[in-house]
């Protein structure tokens, strides 16, 4: 991993790159509300995965750079995530890849479901899906296993300090099962996790505060 890399990008700046394993991740930051795109390269075939095609679609096809896009995966189904879809996906023809429960308001007509326990290919990578039902019910995350620790793209679903925003109290203790279950019950500390907004983190640092979290209630 490249000592350059913090994970805290803004809008408007230029992309961070880190080698994550026989990945490359590029972080970019697009959009009125801040949003982080992720592309995945496979260093053995050159194949390049998309992580929310959240906005502004001419920063994110000029961070592609023409390579071979095989798929964007939206993490959930809210609208700042997926407004770079239409254009992306015509300059490119990737498919697109979404929870079933989150694909119906997304811009497409067709679309690869993606549900707990399937696996994503970039390449020769493969990444594990997390299905995390809360901030909306069909929001997932992506796990990658690189050379020195794991990898987790967590959309809105978690945040350095907490969760994404839900509406019901319902929804709030059913993420906070969700990410007591499968991230944080699952997972090392030294995981390293890219939100949805804003910089990174890991779970050892957010650990501490889940109780907090469960009793604030949102």
């Amino acid at each position: 991993m490249t000592d350059e890399y913090d994970g805290n990008v803004t809008v408007g700046g230029p992309p961070q790159t880190r080698v994550l394993g026989d990945l490359t991740l590029t972080k970019v930051a697009v959009g009125p509300m801040d949003n982080n795109a992720y592309f995945l390269r496979c260093r053995h075939t050159g194949d390049v995965l998309l992580i929310d095609a959240a906005h502004s679609p001419d920063v994110l096809l000029g961070v592609l750079d023409g390579d071979s896009l095989q798929r964007i995966v939206t993490t959930h189904q809210h609208a700042d995530h997926w407004q770079a879809l239409p254009e992306v996906i015509a300059a490119t023809g990737a498919p697109v890849a979404v929870h079933p429960e989150d694909a119906e308001p997304l811009p497409i007509t067709t679309f690869e479901p993606l549900v707990e326990g399937d696996e994503v290919a970039v390449g020769d990578c493969r990444l594990s899906v997390i299905h995390l039902v809360g901030h909306t019910p069909g929001s997932i995350a992506l796990l990658y296993q690189g050379d020195d620790r794991k990898h987790l793209f967590t959309g809105d679903s978690l945040f350095p300090g907490g969760h994404g925003l839900t509406t019901r109290p319902e929804d709030h203790l059913s993420l906070m099962d969700d990410l007591e279950e499968k991230i944080f019950g699952r997972l090392p500390d030294d995981t390293w996790f890219y939100p949805g907004h804003g910089g990174d983190s890991t779970l050892g640092a957010e650990r501490p505060n889940l109780v907090e979290w469960r009793e604030r209630g949102w």
